[in-house]
Parts: C-alpha cells; sequence; structure tokens
C-alpha cells in the first residue's frame, strides 16, 4: 500500500508495472552524467610531480555524487517511493507545455555554442542571455541586452581574469588583459 495521495500516485506517465518513467528516465540521466564525468575526468592527465589532489580528484567526487544519487533514486522509485507533486499556488497542472518557448530557448544555447570560438566567450554569452530573457519575456529588449553583456563581461572578468579559466575572449577583448585567463 502506498503512502501517497491517489491524486499524486495517478500524476505523470507509468510503465506497465506502475512505475513511474519520467522520473526514471531523469535519475537514469544523472547516474548517466555521472558515469561520463568518470569517463572524461579520466582523459585528465596529472603531472607526475604533483602531490596531493590534483585536478582530477575534484570531477571525480562529484561524478561519484552523481552515480550515488542517480543510483539511490531509482532504487527508491522502483520500491514506489515517490516525492509529493508540487502545491504551489501559481502551479497550474493543466497548462500544456509551450513548446515554442523550449524550441526558442534550446535555439539560443545552440546558438550560444556555435558563437563561443568565432566571437569569444563574452559575445556568445551575452546572446545567450540576451535570447533567454526575451524568450521568456523580458518587457524592454535593450534592458535586457545592456544587463546581457554586463552579465557576460562581469562573468569573463571573474573566470578568466581572477580565476584563471581559459575561457576564449574573442576578437573585440583580444588585448584587454583583464579579460584573458
Amino acid at each position: 500500500m502506498s503512502t501517497h495521495p491517489p491524486e499524486a500516485q495517478a500524476s505523470g506517465a507509468r510503465t506497465a508495472a506502475g512505475r513511474p518513467i519520467g522520473e526514471i528516465i531523469f535519475a537514469a540521466g544523472i547516474l548517466s552524467l555521472g558515469i561520463l564525468g568518470f569517463v572524461a575526468g579520466a582523459d585528465i592527465r596529472t603531472p607526475p610531480s604533483a602531490t596531493g589532489i590534483g585536478p582530477r580528484e575534484f570531477p571525480f567526487i562529484v561524478s561519484g555524487l552523481l552515480v550515488v544519487l542517480g543510483a539511490a533514486i531509482i532504487v527508491q522509485l522502483l520500491r514506489g517511493h515517490r516525492g509529493a507533486p508540487e502545491e504551489g499556488e501559481d502551479v497550474d497542472l493543466n497548462v500544456k507545455t509551450d513548446w515554442l518557448t523550449v524550441a526558442k530557448l534550446v535555439g539560443f544555447v545552440a546558438l550560444h555554442i556555435l558563437l563561443i570560438v568565432p566571437t569569444g566567450w563574452p559575445v556568445a554569452a551575452a546572446v545567450l542571455f540576451f535570447g533567454a530573457s526575451w524568450t521568456l519575456g523580458a518587457l524592454s529588449w535593450w534592458k535586457s541586452a545592456v544587463i546581457a553583456i554586463v552579465m557576460a563581461l562581469v562573468l569573463q572578468f571573474v573566470f578568466a581574469g581572477l580565476l584563471g579559466v581559459s575561457l576564449p575572449a574573442g576578437f573585440l577583448l583580444e588585448g584587454a588583459e583583464i579579460f584573458n585567463g
């Protein structure tokens, strides 16, 4: 006998055995990301002179947590345990997914990926930030554009300038040392 109310059990797609398909797929995705993290982390080279914690440990820790959490969620779902559905006051469970909005957001993420190499990370990020803002209904396009540019430059400065992370500055910021990692 389940501890969840009938309306919570009735929501969501289920397999023939009564298990929630969507939740299991999501948990399997988390598990897969963890496994992929281990595979990608194994390619990180550590110099022979390195002692103590090296660059491989953090990805392995995160990957391990993802594997453990993904597997634990799958086990709990297969045992019949589910979380309580959202009961927010502004959530309408009868509203259908706005696939046009989803497609626009996916398009801006794809455009971001395509623009990183030829234009640099700040330009690509500004396009992504502006596109997401516009897609989600920002009222003022010019304020969104200014905020997107400022956010991209601040993130470029913090990650490349201060932390030394290698983000391509692009041709617009090529000579500005504070934006190069």
